[in-house]
């Protein structure tokens, strides 16, 4: 492009140059012979007028050789003609035998007006003619004729002069012109160089070189626009950046979709949702990003111009998960001419988990079910049988005893029921006031093990304890993890059926200890060994109530053991009995 624009340069003022010279040398030539020709017609006339002052004596043909001889002294060659065109004298020694000299232009305009003048471009001659009436006779022509050969001559001389002055004028100009266009390319490449370094994001200012001309006018603005580009684009910067932290810091999934349905961005949360890779998702078809029919269908209704769409979706099929779905259309700044003015350029769209929110819910909903239900229960026996004993009854000395103590055991039972449920609301809202004290496992397993050892040979279950000696002590309140370790037992009993096996193992490890309960008894099903630990939630619901459980024990046993900073879970197989360990960390 420099080359380009030098030589173009360089080459124009060379050009111009040249035509200028060549002007000035075609416009002198005919200037020159111009005047040649303007002086030739003066001298001419000059001649003629001596001519006509002194005219010729045609009837004696000494004299009129004479004259002529005369007048031929003059330089200019001298013929007289009658009026049938034939010459009479003529002052050239050599006669030019083709000369046709009544069809001379000059020669009729003197026989028709009396006189007449020409130039002869190609013999290169300039003539005169004038018409004389003798005193005797008919009237002649007298022709003067000078030639114009000087004048190529000096044409030539000058020429020659010329073209060495063009020549050397061209080469100063040339010279000068290459070196103007060499620094004028040479500034025009610094604006271009510094007009691509704005591009580039490159915007220190440019120094001032060379006179104060237009191009560093040119520069000036430049660097102004530079200034403010930098300001604007610090401004934009920052801004993007405060926008893409906050988009990439949110839990909640973001993702913008152009018109056609592709994906211009989305946040972390976005990708993680759906299992993307960020960088290189972006720019992808929607349809190979999305997989849920349900969110690429609600996506390309607010795509349509759709306002206000909100909805629900789960996806995930091993652990389903649920989302709240927000989509948007949004409008171009201008529309697009070709297509409809309210078509939306994009969507945005916004995924908020909701999963735990929904488990929320149906756990508040089953918790009001089984509270419902559990206080109906007894509620509806002790009503029942106080009516019984109100209509009559209660004088029947065979059955009001016995009614009166069922009433007692469904009201003990309410009793068990709104006591574990205020235990459970303590734990939950974090006004459980516990003790931590060193706690030996050994007594622990030992306070625990004498109810448990009964109530195992009530239903001929071997019951066996496997505690090495000199087990640590563990950092904990003791009557809530005796609590803990008597609610697994007394579950253990109850699900185990009779001639069937519990156990109890008690390991140490370096910063905790672990206790295990094992059982032979009916098992757990894997569905249901992540709810088991809700409130009220029940594998075997009839003979948890048969045997008096309120469905509340694994999860304040869960909570208490999470709140001595240990964990509680489950290993069981279906008909091959349940194995419940808890961890409670070692005293310092």
């Amino acid at each position: 492009m420099r080359a380009k624009f030098f030589w173009r340069l360089g080459l124009a003022y060379v050009v111009l140059l040249a035509g200028v010279l060549l002007t000035v040398d075609l416009y002198s030539a005919r200037v020159i012979r111009s005047h040649a020709v303007r002086s030739a017609n003066d001298q001419l006339a000059a001649l003629m007028n001596l001519a006509v002052a002194r005219p010729p004596d045609v009837s004696a043909e000494a004299e009129l050789r004479a004259w002529t001889a005369w007048m031929a002294k003059s330089g200019a060659r001298v013929t007289i003609l009658e009026g049938s065109g034939r010459v009479l004298a003529d002052s050239s020694s050599v006669a030019d035998a083709t000369a046709n000299h009544p069809s001379w232009p000059e020669v009729q305009s003197a026989f028709a007006k009396g006189a007449g003048h020409a130039v002869d471009r190609e013999r290169e001659v300039a003539s005169r003619t004038q018409r004389f009436q003798p005193d005797s006779g008919s009237s002649i022509v007298l022709r003067l004729e000078l030639p114009l050969t000087q004048i190529d001559f000096s044409l030539k001389e000058l020429r020659e002069r010329l073209l060495v002055a063009s020549l050397i004028t061209l080469l100063v100009g040339m010279a000068l012109s290459l070196i103007f266009a060499s620094f004028f390319s040479r500034r025009v490449e610094r604006l271009k160089d510094f007009s691509q370094r704005i591009a580039r994001g490159d915007f220190r200012p440019e120094p001032a070189e060379g006179p104060r001309d237009e191009l560093s006018e040119l520069a000036d603005s430049l660097n102004q626009t530079a200034a403010h580009l930098e300001r604007e684009i610090r401004l934009l910067s920052g801004e993007r950046n405060r926008a893409s932290a906050i988009l990439r810091s949110m839990v909640e999934g973001v993702a913008v979709v152009d018109a056609q349905e592709r994906l211009v961005f989305c946040n972390r949360a976005f990708s993680e949702i759906l299992n993307l890779q960020s960088p290189t998702s972006e720019g992808s078809p929607l349809i190979e990003v999305v997989r849920s029919s349900d969110l690429l269908g609600l996506i390309r209704r607010a795509l349509h111009g759709e306002e206000g769409l909100q909805s629900d979706i789960a996806m995930g099929i091993v652990q389903p998960q649920s989302f709240s779905v927000t989509a948007a259309p949004v409008k171009a700044l201008e529309s697009d001419r070709s297509g409809p003015a309210d078509k939306p350029s994009g969507a945005v769209v916004v995924l908020h988990e909701v999963t735990e929110l929904r488990r929320l819910e149906r756990v508040r909903q089953d918790f009001v079910a089984n509270v419902s239900h559990e206080f109906k229960t007894p509620l509806t026996a002790i009503q029942g049988f106080a009516e019984t004993l109100l209509a009559g009854a209660v004088d029947d000395p065979k059955n009001n005893r016995r009614f009166l103590e069922i009433i007692r055991e469904h009201a003990a039972r309410l009793a068990r029921v709104t006591d574990d449920l205020l235990k459970l609301a303590r734990i939950e809202a974090g006004k459980l006031e516990l003790e931590f004290f060193p706690v030996s496992l050994q007594e622990l397993i030992e306070s625990c093990t004498e109810t448990t050892l009964l109530k195992a040979n009530r239903k001929n279950i071997s019951f066996e304890v496997e505690a090495p000696a000199g087990l640590p002590t563990v950092r904990g309140d003791a009557s809530l993890l005796h609590d803990v370790l008597q609610n697994l037992l007394d579950n253990a009993i109850q699900y185990t059926p009779s001639g069937g096996r519990v156990k109890v193992e008690a390991s140490a490890g370096t910063n905790d200890a672990i206790l295990t309960i094992a059982d032979s008894g009916i098992g757990i099903p894997v569905s249901d060994q992540e709810r088991i630990f809700e409130r009220f939630y029940r594998v075997d619901a009839a003979r948890s109530r048969e045997a008096g459980g309120t469905g509340l024990g694994l999860s304040i046993a869960k909570h208490i053991v999470e709140a001595h900073g240990g964990r509680l879970w489950v290993e069981s197989a279906v008909g091959r009995g349940s194995k419940f360990s808890f961890s409670i960390p070692l005293a310092s």
